[in-house]
Order: structure tokens, then C-alpha cells, then sequence
């Protein structure tokens, strides 16, 4: 009656659900299709244009064409204009409109500017001084010494010589490319002319001292030492000499305030070995008539600084303690006075007196344009112009109420000087411009301390760096003003001291 039996299922459609499913296709999440039909963006009409010029049926013709020449209406026009051209032609073959006139490509620059500040902290911690710059060969790379020139016994002060290279692009103004400590203070430097990695120093002790910059190890490598020979003041300036005899090699010079103009020469041994000498003693000095009588002992006189001639290498001015300035014969034989010691006998050198400065000269300079022509300064702050032929100065600049440590002339520009002030100044002259006043005053520090050294770039010409007694070096970049010489400018250098002649 009863058994298992299995039916099978009912399956209805769902109404709901085809509902649905026919309103979210009606209703699309996504945008219609975007329809696109192209369009042209050029003109459908193309033309052929031709750039050159159509090229004639005949191109040979048309280059073989005789040119037609009025040669009668030519020869009638020449022989009119012919007196006129010759005669303007004669006035311009005589014109000195444009002697000395360059042409300068390079770019114009109508400000100076202060491109480096070098300085070395550990120096200026030990409160030192730059007392000398010097450019070396390359005009890439910049020296500095540091020392004391104030009051004070600084012949145990430790010092040092920095280098940097201006042109490198990783330079840093407080990190030396370069620092050879010293053990006595360093009153002077200067790079040799032609070996870029060679420069020599004078020392407060009276030494001299060469170091070669490529050898970071140990780069001294000649010196004086402490002789019979060697200076026994502070040494003021040095300054390298070709040496006539070996082409290769180089003389060095040093001046001191012990009176003695020395000329050394380099030995195998890594000595500088006295070749020649010349002293400066009072009473050899030549009096003129408008100097004063004086009693003149024999004590020497201290020498402060020197300048060869740029025209004659046999002669050069010095600068003296007395006030000074002396022009000098390198081919003296006079004998100094006898002193004791001394491996070679000196001579003196001096020719003629200037008229004084008001107290110690500091610096000379000879014009690298004019063979009779030389600058100094000192203590009174004044600059003086001489001439070699007279006694009494071109004229006299009262540039500072305090002392004046260096004057230096352009080295491209024939009526332009700068001079270095007590009162933190480098004062640029263009005697063009004005003889009175400096045509620019550039301030080095912000705190007046005393600007001791400068030294133009012969290399690079626009570059001048200055030294001061807070122990940075200022690279200034000079206008184009101070670099380019003018078209007369020579010819008014020769009237400034034909003036003096008069």
C-alpha cells in the first residue's frame, strides 16, 4: 500500500529577477560610445613652390656674360676724387687717433666685484696677519703668507703659507688647497715666474726659504739657513732673477732691514748659497742740494722694498726706512763698508736720492710702460710719481690719514695704479680720469683693518687680490674700465713725464 517514490521537482521562473536583469541592462554604468570621424587639418589643395630660382635654359651663357662697363664715365670719376683720396689717406697714415688701441673681444664688464674671500681659521684664531699674496705662473693658483707686521717679537711665532686654486670649482674660501706650516713668522712671498709649483719665502728670522707646492710630503726644498751670509733683520721682499749663466735655472733675490740686498743661488745640496750682494749704508746714500745736511754715520740703512726697471735689468729703486727712495745700479763696483763675516763682499749700489716721504717707505713700484717712471708710498699716506731723472716728485697724493703698505701699477693699463691703505681700503687710480683722486675705492673689510698686500694677475688680467690684517685674501674682478687701454693713452703717459722734464 505504501512505497519510497521520488517526484520530481518544480521549477518556476522568477519574475522578479528577469525584471531586474532588464533594468540594470537598460541602465549602463559606462558612457555611450564615443563616435570619431576624421578630419583633414591640412588644405586639400597642394601646391609645388619652388625656393631657389628657376634655373635659365642657358646657365653657362648667363655666367659668361659680358658685364657692360663704362670705362670712360670710371677713369673721368677716378681722376677727380684722386687728390682727395691721396691727401685724406696722408692725414689718416699720420693720425695717432688709435696707438695703442686693441680690439677686445671678450665680454664687457662695467662693475668690480668681489669674486673669492679666502681665509684660513686656524691662522686667524692665532690672530696672524696676510702679509704677502703672490700669483703664480699659470695665474690659476693664489698664495698667501701669513705673519705679523704690527708691534711685537715674532720671531717664534708659528706661521703658515696657503695656496689656492681660483679656477677649481670645488673651492673652498676657508680650506687651503695647500698649508706648509713655518716656524717663523713669513714676511713676504713670491711665486717663481716660469715653475708654478715653486714659490719663495722671506722669514721674520732673516732666511730664506723655497718650497715646490707639488710635494706635499716635504716641500722645502732650498733654504739659507742661519750663516754668516744670511740676513740678520726681517726679510721684506723676494723676488726671482733669470740667471744669465744657466737658462734653467733661477737667481733669488731678498731685501731686509739690515740694509743688504742679497742675490742667492740654488746648490745641490738644497742650499741657497750667496752669489752677490749689495748694502745700503747712510753714509754712501748721494746727497743732493735739496735734501737735508745731515750727519751721516755708517750704519746701514733697513730696506723695506724694491723694484727692477721692466727696460733696463741693470737698474732698480729702493725703498728705505729714512724715508727714500734710491735708484740703484746693478753693475755697481763701488765696495760697501767693510763688515765683519761674510763669504762675499758688497757692493754699493746707490746712484741718486728721491725726495722723502715724511716717514719710512713701504712699497715701490716701476712702471711696467715707461722706463723713467716709478711709484712709492709709506707712512705720511701719501703716493709719490717720480721720474728717474730728477730728484723732486711728478706729484704727490695724500691718499690716507694713515699709512699706505702698497702701491703696484697695472700691469696692461699704462695710466692705472692701486695702493693698499691703513684704513682697509684698496684705492684703484686712473690717472686718465683724475690726478687728485682714486677713480674707485674698494672696501675690504668692514671692520678698517689695514690692507698690507696686493698683486695684480698678469694672466688674468682683470683679477687683483689684496691681503689685510684680519687674515683674508679679497679677489676682486676689475672692470673693463681698469683693463682695456684707450686709444691716447700711451702718448699721455709720455707727456705726464716729459711734464716732469720742463
Amino acid at each position: 500500500m505504501f512505497a519510497d517514490r521520488t517526484a520530481p521537482g518544480a521549477d518556476v521562473q522568477s519574475q522578479w529577477r528577469s525584471a531586474r536583469s532588464a533594468r540594470c541592462e537598460a541602465k549602463a554604468c559606462q558612457t555611450g560610445k564615443i563616435s570619431t570621424a576624421e578630419t583633414a587639418a591640412q588644405s586639400h589643395i597642394a601646391q609645388d613652390a619652388e625656393v631657389q630660382t628657376e634655373q635659365s635654359k642657358d646657365p653657362v651663357q648667363d655666367f659668361q656674360q659680358e658685364v657692360q662697363v663704362d670705362y670712360s664715365g670710371l677713369l673721368s670719376f677716378l681722376q677727380r676724387v684722386e687728390d682727395a683720396v691721396i691727401k685724406e689717406l696722408n692725414k689718416n697714415w699720420k693720425s695717432h687717433a688709435f696707438d695703442g688701441f686693441e680690439v677686445n673681444w671678450t665680454d664687457q664688464d662695467e662693475t668690480v666685484l668681489c669674486l673669492h674671500t679666502l681665509s684660513y681659521p686656524e691662522a686667524q684664531d692665532q690672530n696672524l696677519q696676510v702679509t704677502s699674496v703672490s700669483w703664480n705662473a699659470t695665474g690659476s693658483v693664489i698664495a698667501c703668507s701669513y705673519g705679523r707686521l704690527d708691534d711685537g717679537d715674532w720671531s717664534t711665532e708659528k706661521s703658515y703659507v696657503c695656496t689656492w686654486n681660483v679656477d677649481r670649482r670645488a673651492l673652498n674660501p676657508q680650506h687651503p688647497d695647500l698649508v706648509v706650516d713655518v716656524p717663523s713668522s713669513v714676511m713676504c712671498l713670491a711665486f717663481h715666474p716660469s715653475q708654478p709649483s715653486l714659490i719663495a719665502g722671506g722669514l721674520f728670522s732673516g732666511e730664506l726659504v723655497v718650497w715646490d707646492t707639488s710635494r706635499t710630503e716635504d716641500p722645502v726644498i732650498w733654504r739659507t739657513g742661519m750663516t754668516d751670509d744670511t740676513h740678520t733683520d726681517p726679510v721684506y721682499q723676494v723676488k726671482w732673477l733669470p740667471d744669465t749663466k744657466h737658462r734653467n735655472h733661477a737667481r733669488l733675490l731678498s731685501v731686509a732691514t739690515d740694509g743688504k740686498i742679497l742675490v742667492w743661488r740654488e746648490e745641490q745640496d738644497g742650499r741657497l748659497a750667496l752669489a752677490e750682494g749689495f748694502a745700503i749704508m747712510a753714509q754712501q746714500i748721494p746727497r743732493s742740494t735739496r735734501l737735508k745736511k745731515v750727519g751721516w754715520g755708517e750704519a746701514a740703512v733697513g730696506v723695506t722694498s724694491l723694484s727692477f726697471s721692466h727696460f733696463d735689468p741693470g737698474v732698480f729703486v729702493v725703498g728705505v726706512e729714512g724715508g727714500y727712495s734710491l735708484r740703484c745700479s746693478a753693475v755697481a763696483q763701488a765696495p760697501a763698508l767693510p763688515r765683519p763675516g761674510g763669504s762675499v763682499p758688497l757692493r754699493a749700489p746707490a746712484e741718486l736720492a728721491f725726495s722723502p716721504h715724511a716717514g719710512p717707505v713701504y712699497s715701490v713700484s716701476c712702471s711696467p710702460f715707461h722706463r723713467n717712471l716709478f711709484l712709492s708710498c709709506g707712512t705720511d699716506g701719501q703716493v709719490h710719481l717720480h721720474s728717474m731723472l730728477q730728484t723732486q716728485p711728478l706729484f704727490a697724493l695724500q691718499l690716507s690719514k694713515k699709512y699706505l703698505f702698497c702701491v703696484c701699477w697695472s700691469p696692461v693699463r699704462p695710466l692705472v695704479f692701486a695702493a693698499a691703505s691703513g684704513e682697509g681700503e684698496v684705492h684703484l687710480f686712473d690717472l686718465a680720469r683724475s690726478m687728485q683722486k682714486p677713480a674707485m675705492s674698494l672696501k675690504q673689510s668692514m671692520s678698517d683693518c689695514p690692507v698690507y698686500c696686493l698683486e695684480f694677475n698678469t694672466k688674468h688680467t682683470r683679477l687683483l687680490a689684496a691681503g689685510d690684517a684680519a687674515g683674508t685674501v679679497k679677489v676682486w674682478q676689475l672692470s673693463s674700465d681698469f683693463t682695456e687701454q684707450g686709444p691716447r693713452e700711451m702718448s699721455h703717459l709720455e707727456q705726464l713725464a716729459s711734464e716732469i722734464m720742463d
